[in-house]
């Protein structure tokens, strides 16, 4: 009985603490800030404080919710949840070094489904909402999902074949273990191609800035976000910052795995350190040096250049180049 009670505190802890619910809010909020500041850097200007993310968000927390009459209540308070949740159970399944939470329960293909209920939530959340605003960002999310979908699943596909060599494997727990063994999977020259294409995917899925067309504010003024405030809207905010990590660290664990020390305290800095220059490299400075794209725009870039680049890394990785 004890052996239950403390396996069940156990999980409990990694799905509050480590690596789930404060882990991802601490060092989401953490590399949004340092986002933030990265890119008014690069533009010249001063930016606001690292920390400016936390003080958006307990603001947010503070203010008045407010529901539009024409919304589906439920639906609409509900979504940000949903979202935030799904994020939070998928960082259970990335491994760190060579800890993971559920390292057993999942693949490639769960993650993949858990990557969309975020977005899905959203777009639920902005129909309940009843506003025509929100109905344009829900079209364009749409198109920004199928758009970065392909890319990224090809990619998974080049990973899984350099990993499983005669089939393609879609087990999470073979690649961290083959990286353990053999070393990081950005050594294969095969998938260096792959690695930049999904180095591109990160802003699309996160939806930043060039590719933050569902919420354009000079368009469609926050679009899917349009009737939100108070505690949801802040929800939605933590849930964007949970995504940057889950996604850099997700890009970690297929490329870069291997780098650790056994050490799940040690790990767990190096990881933050990596998620600290795949953002920067992969968000701020795409932010710094484009213009925002216009819907077609970013569907033509994913499904060309970013296309091209995982079909590159694929067909490489397929011939055993």
């Amino acid at each position: 009985m004890m052996t239950i009670v403390l396996t069940a505190l156990q999980y409990l802890g990694y799905i509050l603490i480590f690596p789930g619910f404060l882990f991802c809010f601490v060092i989401g909020m953490l590399l949004c800030g340092i986002d933030r500041k990265i890119v008014a850097r690069m533009q010249k200007r001063v930016g606001p404080p690292v920390l400016q993310p936390f003080y958006d968000f307990f603001k947010l927390c503070g203010k008045e919710t407010i529901i539009p009459a024409a919304a589906s209540k439920t639906t609409f308070l509900a979504a940000p949840l949903v979202g935030l949740a799904a994020l939070v159970v998928l960082q259970l399944f990335i491994p760190i070094h060579g800890f993971s939470a559920f390292s057993g329960m999942a693949d490639i293909i769960v993650i993949l489904y858990l990557l969309l209920i975020p977005a899905m939530a959203a777009m639920l959340g902005g129909a309940a909402s009843g506003s025509p605003y929100a109905g344009i960002g829900l079209s364009r999310e749409m198109v920004t999902i199928i758009a970065c979908e392909l890319p990224l699943v090809m990619v998974l596909l080049a990973v899984g074949k350099v990993v499983g060599g005669d089939a393609v494997t879609f087990s999470f727990s073979k690649i961290a273990n083959y990286q353990l063994a053999n070393g990081s999977l950005i050594t294969h020259a095969s998938l260096i191609p792959a690695a930049i294409a999904m180095l591109l995917i990160i802003p699309g899925e996160t939806g930043n800035h060039p590719f933050d067309t569902a919420e354009a504010e000079t368009e469609i003024c926050e679009g899917l976000l349009a009737e939100y405030s108070g505690a949801p809207l802040a929800v939605y905010k933590l849930t964007h910052c949970v995504k940057v990590l889950t996604l850099t660290s997700f890009f970690a664990a297929l490329f870069l795995g291997g780098i650790g020390t056994g050490i799940v305290v040690v790990d767990a800095l190096i990881l933050v350190a990596i998620c600290i220059v795949l953002t920067i490299v992969s968000i701020s400075f795409v932010h710094a040096i484009t213009a925002r794209l216009k819907i077609e725009q970013v569907f033509k870039f994913y499904w060309t250049t970013v296309t091209g680049l995982a079909l590159i890394s694929l067909v490489l990785a397929w011939y055993g180049l």
